[in-house]
């Protein structure tokens, strides 16, 4: 089965879906992850269904299915703070529904950081928070992201996952995207990664794995910090990523790249660059060739 590899890449109002998987081609992937919006808030524009299906054309003609594309809600949306539960609810409703114009049947959200209550309480607060959000009749499934567990994030160990999507009605429309930075900083150590999937498999079920975030690592294990690395730079390891990647009980699951813009200039922010399409061809030839990164970094 080939891989499904991709990245995160931007969404513009200017031309929406269609220069999203612009964007992705031009990394070679077959496959990708956008907010809807901006991340840091929740500000939403009309979805242009003439542009949607340009980009669905375009989606045929290059192999990219659009059933492994993957929508991520924003940051700041919190199902685990109490005092803005209403329109955290409120608002992925309407992401979900804006999901569902757009064809996609993923959506990755943060479980939520617990804010003025017990870790138990918001562990609560989210699974009623879901099962408000997913009483509906769109093929939408959200899926939960493993945390670092800086602060007071949920989500940082199987067993708060599980405790959530045990008191979820609608199982059909719940899952989890594993990080696996967050997953490093978190403790789990990916140099293990079958047993990970192992103790995965017995808590949760494989099964409700719908997308891999493959980052590296700036942090030692167990760090509690999430900052990501470039892939083969940090202290996962190329080797190790490569094992998540090419795992054989996750073929089928989508992997997306959030690591970091380089720069040439360290001095000016403005001359980032993605290095998406040269980590994208490591990963498929399965070797690590540090000149890559060094190139686009002027170095």
């Amino acid at each position: 089965m080939e891989l499904i590899i991709g990245s995160h890449v931007s969404y513009k109002n200017s031309d929406q879906l269609l220069g999203s998987v612009k964007e992705a081609l031009s990394y070679g992937a077959n496959t990708f992850m956008f907010y809807t919006g901006a991340p840091q808030n929740t500000m939403r524009g009309s979805i242009d269904l003439e542009l949607r299906d340009r980009a669905y054309a375009l989606m045929k003609e290059n192999n990219i299915d659009i059933d492994k594309v993957i929508v991520h809600a924003p940051y700041i949306v919190n199902l685990a703070n109490t005092e803005n539960f209403d329109f955290s609810v409120s608002f992925l409703k309407k992401e979900v529904e804006r999901c569902s114009i757009l064809g996609i049947k993923y959506m990755v959200l943060h479980p939520g950081s617990a804010v003025n209550s017990s870790r138990e309480e918001a562990l609560t607060s989210i699974s009623e928070g879901l099962n408000l959000i997913l009483d509906n009749n769109y093929n939408v499934r959200i899926l939960l992201e493993t945390m670092a567990g800086k602060g007071n994030e949920v989500g940082k160990t199987f067993d708060e996952l599980k405790t959530i999507i045990d008191n979820v009605k609608y199982k059909d429309k719940i899952g989890v995207c594993l990080d696996t930075c967050h997953l490093n900083d978190a403790g789990y150590n990916i140099k293990e990664f079958d047993y990970i999937l192992d103790e995965f498999d017995k808590k949760i079920g494989i099964k409700y794995i719908g997308c891999i975030h493959v980052n590296d690592s700036k942090n030692i294990l167990g760090s509690h910090k999430d900052r990501h690395e470039n892939i083969g730079l940090g202290t996962i390891g190329f080797d190790n990523l490569i094992n998540v990647i090419y795992n054989k009980k996750l073929e089928n699951v989508p992997k997306i790249l959030e690591t970091p813009y380089v720069t040439k200039d360290d001095n000016s922010k403005d001359k980032e660059y993605p290095p998406y399409k040269y980590e994208i061809d490591m990963i498929r030839n399965k070797e690590f060739n540090n000149d890559l990164i060094r190139n686009i970094r002027g170095n």
